[in-house]
């Protein structure tokens, strides 16, 4: 019998490409088709089948406090009331604009954008004409969004489908892309040492949650720190997935290195199309209408998605016990999971940190997007299969986060682990 996922996907294909809105949702990687989804709620999701799943997606990270939080629900609907779009200011967009002053260690003032895309193409912009330099380095596997420039050896969804970069982008646009292996210092310092008087940024996601979860290792962040310090470039945290998860203040908070410029994604919309950069005073004076920095949209600041935000701030800013007990829940869980493949004998390995992880079908410890790169993306295809048929939602490629929420009990998650402990038993031990 077919499902109505089934049908959806197959009417999907004759209008999206791909039968999808983004290349990761396809499933294609898994060797299976996507899940529709009707309706989430707390630490759960619904297809259009009546399936119910235990998610460990979280809309890719911003649902810190679960699906559907009354406070925040509370807030968008009484929003909404008021007008879906105005194009102009709003005392919600200050609100929040505020908010993310107060909580991040580096940010003076900031501007919303729509998506982590445009967060970070925005930052580089701004970064380039505060320095009057051009180049900028990157990590390869971090994921910074599909702009032209910064689709070189990229992770996320480019990495899960093979594509080292991506067709239409002409070379001039990467030419000023600098590539470095993630948490190799030497290479940084080799392109400092060549060429500092003409790099702009260094661009770097604190924690890489695009190729898996690779964590910097300790003195990686603050080497970047230093040089960018000494050569007079500008340190750019991609904070799209760490902000606000790993604490009030993000990575800079956990690893006590402060960046120049931050951008960040849908978290601070509760999962409502958000973004936003920020960071010094005085370099983000340079945007216009204050500085030479051109960058403008007219659904920025949107008051739903800001009411959204506020919401959610608000929350987090004045219960900060909420990350004490996801930090908690995390380590349970992820410890949990080495656990399980320890016991059935498997040498794959869990990288994780707080409420962010995951399990990598490798023999060993990824710290890089060459050593990510080594997962068995077969087998871990048949274990996400298996566990997306027991009602455990997880993101349908190797090279993503599994995302725990303040929504996620620990009997969710003993129900999970015993579900992970039934496949490595039947698939492996049987």
């Amino acid at each position: 019998m077919t499902t109505r996922s089934e049908q959806l996907f197959a009417e999907a294909k004759q209008y999206l490409p791909g039968g999808v809105n983004s290349p990761v949702r396809a499933f294609g990687s898994i060797g299976d088709i996507p899940r529709f989804i009707k309706k989430a709620d707390a630490a759960f999701l619904w297809d259009e089948d009546g399936n119910r799943y235990i998610d460990y997606v979280g809309s890719w990270g911003p649902m810190l406090l679960g699906h559907n939080h009354p406070d925040i629900l509370k807030s968008v609907v009484e929003a909404c009331g008021r007008g879906l779009s105005y194009g102009a200011a709003t005392a919600a967009e200050v609100e929040v604009a505020k908010l993310i002053c107060e909580m991040v260690p580096s940010v003076e003032m900031v501007r919303m954008v729509n998506s982590g895309t445009e967060a970070v193409m925005s930052a580089v912009r701004t970064a380039r004409g505060y320095t009057r330099r051009d180049k900028i380095i990157k990590f390869e596997g971090c994921y910074h969004g599909h702009s032209d420039g910064l689709l070189a050896k990229a992770g996320s969804g480019v990495l899960t489908n093979g594509i080292p970069d991506s067709a239409g982008v002409p070379k001039g646009c990467t030419q000023d892309t600098l590539l470095a292996p993630y948490n190799d210092l030497d290479s940084v310092r080799a392109y400092f040492e060549h060429a500092g008087d003409q790099i702009a940024a260094v661009l770097v996601e604190p924690v890489a949650a695009n190729m898996g979860v690779v964590l910097p290792k300790p003195g990686f962040l603050e080497g970047l720190r230093s040089l960018c310090t000494q050569y007079g470039a500008l340190l750019i945290f991609d904070e799209v997935i760490t902000g606000f998860r790993l604490g009030v203040g993000g990575a800079q908070e956990a690893f006590g290195v402060t960046a120049d410029l931050s951008a960040f994604g849908k978290v601070i919309g509760a999962g409502m199309p958000v973004g936003a950069y920020g960071g010094k005073r005085c370099i983000m004076e340079m945007v216009a209408p204050l500085g030479a920095v051109y960058q403008a949209g007219t659904l920025s600041g949107n008051p739903v998605a800001m009411a959204a935000g506020a919401a959610m701030l608000r929350l987090l800013k004045q219960n900060p016990h909420i990350y004490k007990t996801l930090n908690k829940n995390g380590n349970y869980f992820f410890e949990g999971l080495a656990k399980i493949v320890q016991r059935a004998g498997l040498p794959y390995q869990v990288n994780h940190i707080g409420s962010l992880g995951c399990l990598f079908f490798t023999d060993s410890k990824p710290t890089d997007y060459e050593s990510a790169r080594a997962s068995d993306t077969k087998a871990y295809g048949a274990y996400c299969r298996y566990m997306l048929n027991h009602g455990i939602y997880l993101a349908p490629a190797q090279f993503e986060a599994v995302f725990l929420s303040a929504a996620h009990t620990k009997e969710l998650l003993d129900e999970t682990l015993e579900t992970a402990e039934g496949y490595f038993a039947f698939a492996y031990c049987s």
